[in-house]
């Protein structure tokens, strides 16, 4: 809909007004079949050079300073090793999210308990949760940078440094991370406590996509929050709305650890802006991890964002777009 009649056609999808992936549609003549006609679309991270000529058009309905608000439900539960007795934490955390400037977006969110079975400390009140500003940039030769700063999880504020770069075969990518945080939380909303201990953390490797499977292999070198350094594995499966996937690490100060992730995006799919009436809706994934060996000392790395999860770190991967296109 929309697109020229029987004419080539290049749509550059942008996140914040930066660019990530290009559909390019190429009609073949005659073919009139809408199944056809969906592999007449290529998707890529290569914009193609198109995005040289029009980035300086004046843009219509434009997200800058506009704000989402987006409902982040969160899952904990652990089990006891002597009694076998779960315990489980539900949490509902509304966050403001506005965008700023071009790749610039802050973000506030308050933790609400909803249900509380064994876990004891902050998580009984209600509390600030992320508290962050972050900056995402893309340089040439496709490489994207992302700086973010404010209060995470984990009982950490800081700074961290991110960047993503796919390959020629863009089945393969590099992406790493480095941050330096401190321990501080706010305390009823009234105070930030810390004790001025910093720590650094880092994390580095590369990807494989698994076109025919939408499965994407995960190898990193890390050295997390207690300095322990280790290597870690990830197997993720993609599906439209959700995403399965398994992970083992193996840190030289702790035991082997593993466990299994879930990530499902919660309904509605498809909601429109109306002017810069504030968008409300959930946030783009809802995120569940169990860890299978209880290992809750080492291996610790804070979330720096309220939307870092891994269906929103796929849903610009031009594989997983193609798929999607056929099989609509």
């Amino acid at each position: 809909m929309g697109l020229p009649d029987k004419k080539p056609c290049r749509i550059i999808v942008l996140d914040n007004n930066v660019p990530q992936v290009s559909l390019y549609y190429k009609p073949i003549i005659g073919d009139t079949v809408p199944e056809a006609s969906r592999k007449d679309w290529d998707a890529s991270y290569d914009l193609g050079g198109t995005w040289k000529r029009i980035r300086k058009v004046k843009k219509e309905n434009s997200s800058l300073f506009k704000v989402d608000i987006l409902v982040y439900p969160q899952l904990y539960f652990k089990n006891l090793i002597i009694t076998q007795i779960y315990q489980a934490c539900l949490e509902i955390s509304p966050a403001v999210e506005i965008s700023l400037w071009k790749g610039a977006k802050f973000t506030a969110q308050v933790i609400f308990p909803a249900y509380n079975d064994g876990y004891r400390g902050a998580q009984e009140n209600i509390r600030w949760g992320y508290l962050t500003l972050d900056q995402s940039v893309r340089l040439p030769h496709n490489i994207w940078l992302k700086a973010v700063v404010g209060v995470f999880d984990t009982n950490c504020y800081g700074a961290e440094v991110s960047a993503f770069h796919p390959l020629k075969d863009e089945r393969f990518s590099l992406e790493g991370k480095a941050g330096l945080v401190g321990i501080g939380y706010f305390n009823d909303f009234s105070s930030f406590r810390y004790n001025g201990e910093t720590r650094w953390y880092w994390s580095v490797g590369g990807n494989f996509y698994w076109t025919k499977y939408n499965t994407e292999f995960k190898l990193r070198a890390e050295q997390y929050l207690l300095k322990d350094v280790g290597v870690k594995f990830e197997m993720i499966r993609y599906f439209r709305y959700a995403a399965v996937g398994f992970y083992a690490e193996k840190s030289d100060k702790a035991k082997s650890n593993g466990g299994f992730k879930i990530s499902v995006a919660l309904p509605p799919y498809r909601y429109k802006r109306h002017g810069y009436w504030p968008r409300v809706s959930t946030g783009f994934g809802t995120g569940i991890s169990y860890n299978a060996g209880n290992e809750s000392k080492y291996y610790l790395m804070p979330y720096t964002r309220a939307d870092d999860n891994v269906l929103k770190r796929n849903q610009y991967n031009p594989y997983f777009i193609k798929s999607e296109l056929l099989n609509f």
